[in-house]
């Protein structure tokens, strides 16, 4: 049985943490967060005393942090991971950073003898919780064969995108990309129906059973009927965060993103007013501009 470690134990990271420890896995785990830090031992986790002590305890760590610069300290810093984890030893990179940052990890690994996964996720906050994660995995075979069985413990699919760093971050910019349209268009639907005097029930109940339907759509609707803007498990930051990386590689690479660059916008609205809220409080934005709510 491998043992595992995990850096950040956020909204995410909680998640990993939750499903290997269910799983068997001898977990270890770091935050800069006292709370979260008692609450991973409380699931049976153990607390580390820094990134060093995760490195030297584990077989397998993943990264969950919000940024790239994070994720190259957490990783590359002079205490980071790589002084202290062994040959053969496999770090996955299950944040959400620019493909050219990954890149700059990976490099910053070689020679060392310790394998980069680079593998951000989909499925959000109940994913991560439930297991059932999305991987997009990029890495060696040997590095894949060995981190496997712990990253089959927190996903339900593990897809191989490719086998260098950079080229998982990059599937992940395009499925953004796509998430952020289906949620600023979900938005956009709320609002028309609140101002209509369609009531929010009967939207969820056609939408959630037409072609339109579909897990972005579905959730994003049932946290808007029932008024749930805070707390959820889906910070406003991350979406933000990740549509801007689907923007500039979309810049890099010279591809015009219409419906992204909108749905951009709408977050940014969202974030400027509401810097405290989830996804879905892009939606009052939306209402105070027509004066009306969408309830259940």
């Amino acid at each position: 049985m491998l043992n595992c470690g995990v850096v950040g134990l956020g909204d995410m990271g909680s998640g990993l943490a939750k499903n290997l420890i269910a799983q068997g896995f001898a977990t270890s785990g770091f935050d800069l967060s006292k709370e979260r830090t008692d609450a991973f031992v409380a699931l049976g986790g153990t607390a580390a005393s820094g990134l060093a002590d995760v490195g030297r305890a584990a077989d397998v760590v993943f990264v969950m942090v919000m940024t790239g610069a994070q994720a190259k300290a957490v990783i590359l810093g002079d205490d980071g991971l790589a002084a202290a984890m062994s040959a053969g030893s496999v770090i996955v990179l299950s944040a959400t950073i620019h493909a050219a940052e990954a890149r700059e990890i990976g490099e910053g690994l070689a020679g060392s003898e310790i394998d980069l996964i680079d593998s951000p996720v989909s499925g959000g906050f109940p994913g991560a919780q439930g297991g059932t994660l999305t991987m997009m995995a990029a890495g060696s075979d040997a590095a894949m064969e060995k981190a496997r069985p712990a990253m089959e413990a927190v996903s339900k699919t593990i897809h191989r995108v490719g086998d260098a760093p950079g080229m998982g971050q990059t599937v992940k910019a395009c499925l953004q990309s796509l998430i952020g349209g289906i949620f600023s268009a979900t938005f956009e639907a709320a609002a028309l129906a609140a101002k209509a005097g369609v009531s929010g029930q009967v939207l969820y109940d056609v939408v959630s059973t037409s072609s339109a339907g579909c897990t972005a759509a579905n959730t994003a609707l049932e946290k808007i009927i029932d008024r749930e803007f805070v707390g959820t498990g889906s910070h406003i930051a991350t979406m933000y965060k990740d549509l801007t990386i689907s923007l500039d590689l979309a810049r890099d690479l010279g591809v015009p993103l219409f419906t992204a660059s909108a749905a951009m916008q709408l977050f940014q609205a969202g974030k400027t007013k509401h810097p405290d809220g989830d996804n879905w409080i892009v939606t009052r934005v939306m209402e105070d501009i027509v004066g009306a709510e969408l309830k259940r």
